[in-house]
């Protein structure tokens, strides 16, 4: 059986065609880039060797035997233990939105589907969706209706997107939103099913969802209804 990972590279903007590259060549075809800026100090730059803060944070879906070997690639051909070069690090996800969402996230990778993980007393989960630009309203309506509060959008742009007709029966922008929401373990099925038959695949907003355990959490307010 295969894991599923959210694997993030966060590395120096003009590296992002060497890393997509190197993504590639391990069979990663999906991803999604944010720019970001660092927040290191200028002592701590120059401790590192480092020339600047910017920065280009990469996500993508990655099989545990595909991450096996990005890892590798990174170490010993991309040098990424060097100063200035990046990290990267991968989260386990523990349910995607739909056996085709799952297809596309996974195309060229060697993937045999497993049980739904849940990470053991685990309260809450990240639901992460990606819709098409300007239409994270939408997704946050549909989640909404079935108790999600509020949420996080990040604008991103994605590579590898021209396989999504093949999985998804339509073709997609690479021009995306990332909307983060925080729920309840409990309403996250409901949450994501409420997204994907509101605004997922084959509507305007052509949202693809998966979610991803969160161990603990500060500032998380309920009403008492619903307080243990």
């Amino acid at each position: 059986m295969s894991k599923v990972y959210m694997l993030v590279t966060v590395t120096k903007r003009p590296m992002k065609k060497r890393m997509l590259e190197l993504y590639e060549k391990n069979d990663l075809k999906i991803s999604f880039g944010i720019p970001a800026n660092g927040t290191a100090s200028s002592d701590m730059l120059d401790y590192f060797g480092l020339e600047d803060t910017e920065k280009l944070m990469i996500v993508s879906i990655a099989t545990d035997s595909v991450w096996k070997k990005i890892k590798d690639s990174m170490e010993n051909e991309f040098r990424i233990d060097a100063p200035g070069r990046g990290i990267a690090f991968i989260v386990p996800v523990s349910s995607v939105g739909g056996k085709k969402t799952l297809e596309f996230f996974t195309e060229g990778q060697d993937f045999r589907k497993e049980e739904e993980s849940t990470m053991k007393n685990t309260l809450y989960e990240l639901i992460v969706a990606i819709a098409n630009h300007g239409h994270s309203e939408e997704v946050m309506d549909a989640a909404r209706k079935k108790g999600a509060g509020g949420g996080t959008v990040i604008h991103a742009k994605g590579t590898g997107l021209e396989q999504a007709e093949k999985f998804l029966g339509f073709s997609i922008v690479d021009e995306k939103d990332l909307i983060f929401i925080v729920a309840k373990t409990e309403k996250k099925n409901d949450i994501m099913k409420s997204v994907m038959e509101d605004a997922g695949p084959g509507s305007e907003t052509g949202a693809i969802v998966f979610s991803l355990p969160v161990t603990d959490t500060a500032g998380m307010r309920f009403p008492e209804s619903e307080m243990l």
